[in-house]
Order: structure tokens, then sequence, then C-alpha cells
């Protein structure tokens, strides 16, 4: 049915009481709009709401979504990681399939594109419990073919697809301020906007599924190259004798400043590394841009040497670190 119609009970919209989530909602003006407009709908919106895939992003992510009240199911390869949600409210499957079996629609956040693919197709995946009128969204960070593959495999049980990396690291995931940039299927888009609008600040759809996948590694190939070239400006300044702690402030109030210099900064010139996102997880997204580079026939110098810094930090066990921890790379390089 189309058009306006009586406004939706909590339970159709997947939140139980809507009164208790007023205090998240009337802090996040643009999921309270949103979510206010759908009470309005028919019933366009998903009511169970998978989630697979809970790391450092994931967890916060699924947290955010159970703490606005709506009715999660989770799943991830160690379970353990899915107790401390079971704890909030979330009900637990023990396969991608069965949770997306059992939900309407399901959001994957895995670590690679391999695992992406293993959680999506693979056997138990989510396609298996898939259906006509079920949605998958990914919001992983693979490259275009591995999203292309999944979405042929998510259609072809008749489920819709959207692919959505998100821009942003483990603390604008804890506070609802991710980024997301989509592409796939505009009525599935449309139909999860509300739960978009929780878990982060701004969404983009970009059109065809793959454009999603290279937004995410254009932007995180710029990103990884400033770090690197951040992480010389502090070991030159001090190796020249100035404080990099000033050169740190000076950054921040100059026409180059950026959240991130500032927030990494001083961390780095004491050389702690308190992990946001993992190193590891930087030098995956430069090999994928680099490859999108090279699929196009695009120079790209400045990124290709930074992957081989972090691809140096990376071999001498800071995969796990933040990436910002590649400076230790340098210092490595500056004592051969």
């Amino acid at each position: 049915m189309n058009g306006l119609k009586a406004p939706l009970n909590n339970t159709a919209l997947g939140i139980g009481n809507f009164s208790a989530i007023m205090p998240f909602l009337m802090g996040n003006c643009h999921a309270y709009f949103t979510l206010s407009f759908l009470f309005c709908i028919a019933d366009e919106t998903p009511t169970r709401v998978g989630f697979l895939g809970l790391g450092i992003m994931g967890s916060p992510m699924a947290h955010n979504l159970i703490k606005a009240g709506c009715d999660v199911t989770v799943w991830n390869r160690t379970k353990s990681k899915c107790d401390p949600l079971i704890d909030l409210g979330a009900k637990y499957k023990s396969s991608p399939g069965e949770v997306a079996a059992s939900c309407d629609v399901t959001f994957a956040m895995l670590a690679d594109p391999e695992s992406a693919m293993v959680v999506a197709c693979g056997e138990d995946g989510a396609a298996s419990g898939m259906s006509p009128g079920k949605g998958y969204v990914d919001v992983s960070t693979v490259d275009g073919p591995t999203s292309k593959l999944i979405n042929g495999q998510i259609k072809e049980t008749g489920a819709l697809f959207l692919e959505a990396p998100v821009s942003g690291s483990k603390k604008p995931a804890e506070d609802g301020q991710l980024i997301f940039l989509t592409a796939g299927d505009k009525s599935l888009y449309e139909k999860v906007a509300p739960y978009l609008d929780i878990m982060g600040k701004s969404r983009f759809y970009l059109g065809d599924v793959g454009n999603g996948a290279a937004m995410k590694l254009v932007v995180n190939m710029i990103m990884g190259s400033m770090m690197t070239s951040f992480a010389e400006g502090l070991l030159l300044s001090e190796k020249v004798g100035l404080d990099p702690s000033v050169v740190v402030e000076v950054i921040s109030q100059g026409a180059i400043s950026a959240p991130m210099f500032s927030l990494k900064g001083p961390s780095m010139v004491q050389s702690k590394y308190p992990t946001a996102f993992p190193l590891k997880h930087q030098q995956k997204d430069m090999r994928l841009a680099l490859g999108l580079a090279e699929s196009v026939s695009q120079s790209t110098p400045i990124a290709a040497a930074a992957n081989e810094l972090y691809k140096v930090a990376k071999s001498h066990g800071l995969g796990d670190s933040d990436f910002s921890a590649v400076i230790e790379a340098l210092k490595v390089k500056l004592k051969d």
C-alpha cells in the first residue's frame, strides 16, 4: 500500500518502547525526524534487524540499534562477543543464514573481502536465509568486484542488496556519528534509512553497486597517505630540535587542520597507539585502493609509497595497533 496511513505502533517499527528511546533520539535529530516520519508511512520499514560481525566497529553499531529500541538478532564467529549485546536484549542465532532467515534486513560488518564473501555466500551464509522481501546491507570495506559478487548472490534469492561502507572509526561508531557511503537498491536504501540514521550522522546514496566501495577506498587511501605524511613531519620536527607537540598545536590552528591530526598527534608523540582503526585494516584498504587505481590506469605513487610503510609496520607486529603506529615504520627506516 502506498501513501500515508494511520500511524504505526511501536512494534510495527521494531521499537519496543518509543518513550524509552526519546532521550537518544532527541540527541540525534536526524534519527528523531526520520523515525517520527515513519510512524505515518505504510509498512515499508523492516521490523527485525540482523547484525553479523561484532568487532571493533560492528559491536558499537549493533549496540546503538539495541539502545534505540530496535529488535536485533546478532551473530559473530566468536560467540562470546555476542554476549554483552544479548545481555542488552539482543537475540542470538548460530549462523549468518539463521540470522537472515529470522530478520527482515541484515547488516554485516566484516574485516575484509574474504570474510565478507564467506559470511554472505559461504556454507550457512546469509544468502541461505534470504528470500524475496528481505534485504542485506553490507557495511564492510571491500573492493567493488567483491561487492558485486555478493550482490549477485543475494539477488538470486529474490532479496535486495545495498553496500554501505562507513567512514569513521571506533569512537564515531560508539557515538552514532558514522558516514554511510551507500550504493545498490534504492528502495532498500530508503527502507533502512532510519537505521542508518541511528548508527550515523550522514548518508550518501551513490548509485550502482561498486560506487560505495570505490568511494570508501578513495577516502581511506587519502587518509592513509595523510597519516604517513603527518608521521614524517613529526619525526622531522624532532630531528631538527622542535617540539612535535607544538607542531600538532600549530597544525590544529592552520589551514591544514584536521580532526585526525589533533586526535592522533598527542599519542603519536608519546609513541602510544590505542586502537581505533587497526593498522592491518588500513593496509588492506591501501592495497584495495591501489588495485582500484590500477584497474583504471590511474597513477598513485604517493599512496603506493604509503602502503609500503604500512606493510613495514605490519611486519614488525603492529597490525593490531592503531594505524597511527605507521610512524614506527619510519623510525625503523631512519635506523637502517
